[in-house]
């Protein structure tokens, strides 16, 4: 099929095929006689695998060590459990770090009157809680 068809069916974009090949995640399609990528089932069943990959957050290099034990039909489930564990509690801490994003935020926003004078906490906080330096 063309990569028309395998974006289509695995759910990523041409481009995306395309720079997945160029970084040798996923083998060069074969090409037909008229240099058109053909694509098998494998192809974009393996295509596919890194779109819902990619789609639970883990990085291109991640996605590497994931299809390393995908096709290593000798690993043990443990290997793949403790490597999506990893990935669990990073996402723990990357969520953590976000919400006092949001508080530190949101208390600033309250602490904004919003009005038509020039004095804001926000702007402020962000020169160094002290007001504008020098």
């Amino acid at each position: 099929m063309n990569i028309g068809d395998a974006a289509r069916i695995s759910g990523m974009s041409a481009k995306t095929i395309r720079y997945y090949e160029d970084i040798g995640l996923v083998a060069p399609a074969d090409r037909r006689e008229s240099g058109y990528r053909d694509y098998s089932e494998d192809d974009v069943h393996l295509l596919a695998f890194l779109h819902r990959a990619r789609g639970l957050g883990f990085s291109v290099k991640q996605c590497r060590e994931l299809l390393s034990l995908y096709q290593d039909r000798n690993r043990a489930s443990a290997d793949v459990k403790a490597f999506a564990q990893k990935h669990v509690d990073e996402i723990t801490q990357k969520i953590a770090e976000l919400e006092a994003m949001k508080d530190t935020l949101q208390t600033l926003v309250r602490k904004c009157h919003g009005d038509d004078r020039p004095h804001c906490p926000i702007l402020e906080d962000l020169a160094g809680q002290g007001g504008p330096r020098d």
